[in-house]
């Protein structure tokens, strides 16, 4: 007989591992050898195409968890996190912008790339995180951290606000499931058991597409530029995400500071993010193509190093908690 792996155990024990594990293989699949993701059916359809309904499927098990009482506080968590994400990711643009001239660079880095990539948080991800690292609130304060998805807040930063418009139907799709699951739970306890386990097993089952949408070959074309605005978004996001949550949301509802710096990412569609503004105001179409390849690696790199710094958050708070 084979003797037992304990594969699970093993992962579990790296940081972050149910999650990074997954994504980091469903990079490095995508990256070298992208066809076997591409053979269709079943295969297809979980392993590259699976990331959204299956997230789907964890915010409708994290919504039953949520009780009528607890509501309030999911929303006032995800004001506090899209708050600090959007201010914080807008601030250094809009800085450098304005003290060394609106299309100049800073370590290679215009405002066009520094708001984009740093405005944008990648809600799956935080997602993922907030079931393991934080409550079923967490997870649901993704349906208003969701409103940072897409360019508005980068050309409302760039003083084109009027050209742009808040996509209401995608922010309701994002709320349906977490409504729907919290229908279920409040109606039926039972029903709110039975959906519990779905919260922790979608976890690598969502994270290896996420992965499968990356490209580590990204983070080459960048260069240093495209290292240093990943950095910038993991630490000056994230280390402002987790600080706000810290001292805004009170301490009896939450479970760890730690997920505060959940929002320390750029999501995929960031990258799209220069070609529109570029779409709207010509004079940005000659920065835009070198800001897409940067903002593609701050994707890449915010999405690996995230969750590496959220459990070193969480585990640095219990190590304190210990002491005490």
């Amino acid at each position: 007989m084979l003797g037992k792996i304990p594969i699970l155990k093993t992962i579990q024990k790296l940081p972050g591992g149910l999650m990074v594990v997954f994504l980091l293989l469903g990079a490095i699949v995508n990256t070298f050898a992208p066809e076997v993701l591409q053979i269709g059916s079943f295969t297809t359809a979980l392993f590259k195409n699976g990331a959204l309904p299956l997230i789907a499927v964890l915010l409708v098990c994290s919504g039953a968890q949520i009780t009528l009482k607890t509501a309030g506080i999911a929303m006032w968590k995800g004001v506090v996190l899209n708050t600090a994400k959007v201010v914080l990711g807008c601030l250094l643009g809009v800085m450098v912008g304005k003290l060394i001239g609106p299309r100049a660079a800073i370590f290679g880095l215009t405002p066009l790339a520094l708001i984009a990539a740093m405005s944008n948080s990648n809600g799956g991800l935080y997602t993922a995180l907030a079931s393991k690292y934080g409550d079923e609130t967490d997870i649901a304060a993704v349906a208003i951290i969701s409103s940072n998805d897409g360019p508005f807040f980068t050309m409302l930063a760039m003083g084109m606000t009027g050209l742009a418009n808040i996509p209401w139907v995608a922010l309701v799709a994002v709320i349906v499931p977490i409504v729907v699951g919290m229908i279920l739970g409040n109606l039926d306890d039972d029903m709110r058991k039975f959906l519990a386990p779905g919260v922790m097993l979608s976890i690598p089952f969502f994270s290896f597409p996420l992965g499968a949408s990356l490209n580590l070959i990204d983070i080459v074309k960048a260069g240093l530029p495209g290292v240093v605005l990943g950095l910038l978004t993991l630490l000056v996001t994230g280390f402002g995400g987790y600080f706000a949550y810290k001292y805004l949301v009170p301490k009896h509802a939450k479970r760890s500071d730690a997920i505060g710096a959940g929002i320390a990412t750029s999501a995929g569609n960031a990258a799209a993010t220069p070609a529109a503004v570029a779409a709207i105001d010509p004079s940005w179409a000659p920065f835009a193509a070198v800001a897409t390849v940067q903002v593609g690696a701050s994707v890449v790199i915010t999405a690996i190093l995230c969750p590496l710094l959220v459990d070193f958050l969480y585990r640095w708070e219990q190590t304190r908690s210990k002491k005490r």
